[in-house]
C-alpha cells in the first residue's frame, strides 16, 4: 500500500537550494515529478530515489508526521 498520493505535501531529507524543505507531489510514475513550495521550481526523481528520501508526510490535521508512523485515512 502507498502511502502517500498525489497532491500530498512532503519533506525529504536535503533542502531544495532556495531553503524550502517542503515538496508537493505532482506527478507519480516510475518517475515523480515534486514542485518546491519555496520557489516553484518543479524537480523530477526516480521513485525509488523518492522512497529513500522521504522524510515526513503532512497528515489531514495539518502536521508532519514521520513516514514510518503514517497511517492514511481511506
Amino acid at each position: 500500500m502507498k502511502k502517500y498520493k498525489l497532491n500530498d505535501i512532503v519533506t525529504l531529507k536535503k533542502p531544495h537550494p532556495c531553503g524550502e524543505n517542503k515538496w508537493q507531489i505532482i506527478r507519480l510514475g516510475a518517475d515523480m515529478k515534486l514542485k518546491c513550495l519555496g520557489c516553484g521550481r518543479d524537480v523530477w526523481i526516480k521513485r525509488l530515489d523518492f522512497e529513500k528520501k522521504l522524510r515526513k508526510i503532512k497528515d489531514t490535521d495539518g502536521k508532519f508526521v514521520s513516514i514510518v508512523n503514517y497511517e492514511p485515512k481511506s
